[in-house]
Formats: C-alpha cells, structure tokens, sequence
C-alpha cells in the first residue's frame, strides 16, 4: 500500500506577522495510522524539502501521543525534511493521497493547479482521497470531467466557521473552509468545535478538525480495503 501525504509549503498567517504552516496533529495521527499498517508513506510538499510547521501545533497544549511519537522519531523527522516535490508525483504511483491540514493550504495547496489536477487524476482512478481540517478547502478549484465543482452534492465536513471564530482567525484567513464548500454544492455537516466527526461519501473523506485526524485515516483504510476486494 503507497499513500501520498500533501503538506503546505506556506508559512506566514496572512499579515499577522505569525507563522502557519501545517499541524503537527494532522500529519503525526494519519502517519501511525498508515505507517502500523504497512503501508509506504510519500511525505510531498509544492516547494520540496522541509516543509513549515505551525508552531502553536507543537505546544504542550496541543501536544498528543502521537505528536510525541513524531518528534522523537527520527526517521519520520528525517522524511520531513525532504520532501519531495508536488509537481513530481503522479497518482499512478500512489493507491491513495492525504491531505492533512493547518492554516497553511488555504493559501497555497487551494490554488495550487499541480495539487488540484493531482487530485483529479485520483478521483478519476476511483481511488479514495482523504482531506482534513482546512485541508478540505484545496478541493475549491477541483472539478468533475464536465467541470462541476467536485464538492456538488457531496456530504462533506471541514474546519467549521465557529472554529475559526474561536482561534480568532475569521478575518484573516483567505475564505472559510465551511462557506467555500457550501457555496460550492456541498452537503455540509458538523460537530460541536473540536469534536470527533468524519464524512464517508463514496471515494471522498473529510475530517472537521485536527481531533479527526485518526478517525479520517482509519475511514481512508477502510476505504482502500474495500476498493482492493472489489479489484481482487
């Protein structure tokens, strides 16, 4: 099994002077997920190399076992900072790719045509995809082959607006994950901030919140399980 994870290469929060980037959370969580699994990881960013951290994703407040496995692995540490680049990979390579979030994407993955072609060419292979947090914001430019918006009609979840109204980071942020994909035609659900909630609508997976991340994961197993019985 060969999983593609997308990271942010973008590191400053709009013109707060602060630092984004991808969190931690929703890299860690999913990389156990898969790695205990046996599966192959492919870590890619659009700049290549190490990718920017969120540095309030690896406060203590923030930090779970998982981050903590992180940090003290060396050979995941040593993955992520190189990186490989978004414009090399192809989707013939990989059986599914992951999108983990942090506030990074939404300047750079959603406009980014290598990162939304790429997801196409999954989506057109019928193999699953997952996204979590803001990351479900990349699919704003992804299209259907008659160029409908992806999203139509989907059932899908992402970082919610009261969520980004909590981290107090509404007028900052480029657009809100929730407005984009219900603007776009999709079927929008959500939890109280914070809680655990995953959205399963055919080959998409989404994940409202960093909390997610695992379930998200496990979901995008399960998915790429099926789709194996089904082509055995």
């Amino acid at each position: 099994m060969k999983v593609l994870m997308v990271l942010t290469s973008h590191d400053t929060l709009g013109n707060t002077g602060k630092k984004t980037g991808f969190w931690l959370e929703e890299l860690a969580a999913p990389y156990y997920v898969f790695k205990d699994a046996g599966a192959e990881i492919t870590l890619a960013s659009p700049k290549g190399g190490q990718p920017p951290l969120d540095p309030k994703s690896d406060e203590p407040m923030f930090q779970t076992d998982l981050t903590r496995r992180f940090n003290a692995d060396e050979v995941a540490k040593a993955q992520l900072a190189e990186t490989v680049r978004l414009d090399s990979v192809e989707q013939k390579d990989f059986d599914t790719v992951f999108y983990p979030g942090g506030h990074g994407p939404l300047w750079d993955l959603a406009e980014d045509p290598n990162s939304f072609k790429l997801i196409e060419t999954f989506i057109a292979a019928g193999k699953p995809i997952a996204l979590v947090c803001h990351a479900p914001g990349v699919l704003r430019h992804v299209t259907n082959a008659d160029g409908t918006p992806f999203v139509q009609g989907r059932y899908v979840t992402g970082f919610t607006n009261s969520e980004e109204e909590a981290v107090g980071l509404t007028k900052v942020v480029p657009f809100l994950v929730e407005d984009e994909l219900i603007g776009l035609g999709g079927v929008f659900s959500k939890v109280n901030d914070w809680g655990v909630h995953t959205v399963v609508d055919g080959q998409l997976i989404t994940g409202q919140n960093p909390a997610s991340s695992s379930e998200a994961a496990e979901a995008l197993l399960g998915a790429l399980s099926q789709r194996k019985s089904k082509t055995a």
